[in-house]
């Protein structure tokens, strides 16, 4: 695993050990981020200069797959010890702590928000319908522009993660499905 573009691009990042955490693969990021630069709807504007949050982060290579490629800042949430002690180091190793934050809660008890971010990236385990609680959360306590661009990935054969919203795009990935759509 490895960041894809841009200023770390070939950067290697580390993963725990074991089934618990499951990073997006290399070549499911990089078809998001070409589909996020080149479609209609998105552009280089999208990601570049944006804050970004990194919802259920892993590894973060998510969020530091968009710092890479220019956004200005990153909030992680991230639960999980090993996953954690990975995220810290590929942060570390891609010299991207002065433009990142972790917290190491829930996304689903995130605190109020000092601003509001432009690229939200929630990749929760699958099968549990977390991305409506997570976005519900983050809605409330500020975390999401007007605008925002938001992306979860859910299970291949998971239904739209949130009801009411247009979906922008969406696409499988072997066993994952993309969904990308603007907040309201």
């Amino acid at each position: 695993m490895r960041i894809i573009a841009g200023s770390r691009r070939g950067r290697a990042l580390v993963a725990p050990p074991g089934k618990t955490t499951r990073p997006t693969a290399d070549r499911v990021r990089q078809a998001l981020f070409d589909m996020i630069l080149h479609a209609p709807w998105g552009g280089r504007d999208c990601v570049e200069g944006r804050h970004v949050l990194d919802g259920f982060a892993g590894t973060g290579a998510l969020g530091l797959e968009a710092l890479s490629r220019g956004a200005t800042f990153c909030t992680f949430f991230e639960t999980d010890r090993p996953a954690l002690s990975s995220l810290r180091a590929n942060i570390a190793g891609c010299q991207m702590g002065d433009v990142s934050r972790v917290h190491a809660s829930s996304v689903l008890k995130a605190p109020r928000a000092d601003a509001p971010c432009d690229l939200i990236f929630l990749d929760p385990p699958y099968g549990k319908s977390l991305p409506a609680q997570a976005l519900a959360v983050l809605s409330s306590r500020g975390w999401i522009a007007p605008g925002a661009l938001i992306v979860t990935e859910t299970g291949r054969e998971e239904a739209q993660p949130v009801e009411d919203v247009t979906i922008l795009a969406e696409r499988t990935h072997g066993a994952a499905r993309l969904w990308v759509w603007r907040a309201g």
